[in-house]
């Protein structure tokens, strides 16, 4: 069993990319598009903070996971500490969906600590369900990037037979595509008992079990929906991870609908949450990893040392908005 990825201590920053600023409320959206309703300001520091014990440690680099904007969130740089012994900060865009940023210690001594804090304002928007989903259907077109979302992934086993099976069970019929894809989601719920484990297990053994968490919980829905050709992608925000799927409306432009797969209620297509968007994606191709990695996740390592180098990743609110304020 590998342990999971601590997401409740995380760290972003903001970047502009190819995914644009936050999307603007407007009334004339489409029926069969999402809705991004109710904005809300919030405020995160996020940060590493790097030491040594029993020694020192010279050629220190650590890295951590830094998102990007998306539809539903917009981040901007209120004020950046970096402490005098940090010679370099850098940044590094992966696949498309998350940046590392890199920092260069040169020498790290036993009671001295190394420090990159960054104060962020997060524009967020929660994502609500189309006033009309009866239009929407799998894609039958999806470039490079959509098709890398029916592909395998870690703990995501989408050509498991028992994947297969249960996916040609409840996606394959003549129902409409949202109301299929609202059945899985319905059937994981009722299936898989929610019970939280520090290690993850497969999609494949949380189904034999019938019990799994957010993580496993997710896998299941994404796999199920790739085994049946619907692109499906991991969300992970602080403490939680929560499944996004792919359909195309009417006139062929391309949708992601998140939903609740492990929470209270009945989340399908929304997503009334203000805390940021960390990562989206679970198939990260990063340096020194010979297979592709579930999540990026933040690194330490020294050329020499003669201690033990230690990372502590920093990820608080300092302002969270109560629910339904705008």
């Amino acid at each position: 069993m590998n342990a999971r990825l601590p997401l409740y201590s995380s760290v972003m920053l903001l970047f502009v990319t190819a995914h644009g600023a936050v999307a603007q409320v407007s009334e004339s959206v489409a029926a069969d598009a999402i809705r991004l309703e109710h904005p809300a300001k919030v405020v995160w520091e996020m940060g590493l903070q790097l030491s040594v014990v029993g020694g020192e440690a010279t050629g220190v680099v650590a890295t951590c996971p830094l998102p990007v904007d998306w539809p539903e969130q917009s981040i901007k740089v209120l004020a950046e500490d970096v402490s005098d012994n940090v010679s370099r900060v850098t940044y590094k865009e992966l696949d498309g969906a998350v940046r590392q940023m890199i920092i260069t210690v040169p020498r790290l001594q036993v009671g001295e600590t190394a420090r990159v804090v960054i104060r962020l304002e997060v524009d967020k928007f929660w994502i609500e369900a189309p006033r009309d989903p009866t239009t929407l259907s799998r894609p039958t077109k999806l470039n490079g990037d959509l098709r890398s979302y029916l592909q395998p992934s870690p703990y995501i086993e989408s050509r498991d037979r028992k994947i297969q099976s249960l996916a040609k069970e409840l996606l394959d019929g003549d129902a409409p595509a949202w109301q299929q894809v609202e059945g899985l989601f319905d059937w994981i719920r009722d299936n898989i008992e929610y019970r939280f484990d520090e290690n993850i297990k497969s999609c494949v053994q949380a189904l034999d079990d019938g019990v799994g968490d957010c993580e496993e919980m997710s896998s299941l829905f994404i796999a199920t929906c790739r085994a049946a050709g619907i692109p499906a992608r991991a969300v992970w925000i602080p403490g939680h991870t929560y499944p996004e799927f792919y359909l195309v409306d009417a006139q062929g432009q391309g949708h992601w609908f998140p939903c609740q797969i492990a929470g209270e209620g009945h989340d399908f297509g929304r997503m009334p949450e203000y805390k940021p968007i960390l990562q989206k994606g679970d198939r990260f191709r990063i340096t020194g990893a010979r297979t592709p990695q579930r999540y990026v996740k933040p690194t330490l390592t020294a050329k020499n040392a003669t201690g033990t180098p230690k990372i502590e990743w920093i990820l608080r609110p300092v302002t969270m908005p109560q629910a339904g304020d705008e």
